[in-house]
């Protein structure tokens, strides 16, 4: 549409070696979610089945908080955020 203005384009994340770190706990986390599902169809003590499922959980948050942090520090980067919100987002989704 003439005179309209493009949208902004969407920063690349999580470029080399932070990129196959992150697939790389992703790909763990995969692994532990199958061995968690096998647990409970052997009927694996719950205490076991808790033990796993809590490892999963810390590395999908380990992950998703990298993904945030490379996200937000792209904003910061562009002028598009202010570095002490950044930090206010961090600290509140941790909480």
């Amino acid at each position: 549409m003439p005179g309209a203005e493009a949208a902004p384009q969407e920063q690349e994340l999580l470029r080399g070696e932070e990129r196959r770190r992150i697939l790389n706990r992703i790909k763990r986390a995969e692994g532990q979610l199958r061995g968690l599902r096998r647990m409970i169809e052997a009927e694996r003590p719950c205490g076991e089945v808790l033990t796993l499922l809590i490892g999963v959980r810390r590395a999908l948050d380990a992950a998703g908080e990298k993904v945030l942090s490379d996200y937000l520090e792209g904003c910061q980067q562009q002028g598009a955020i202010d570095p002490a919100e950044v930090n206010r987002i961090v600290r509140l989704l941790r909480s």
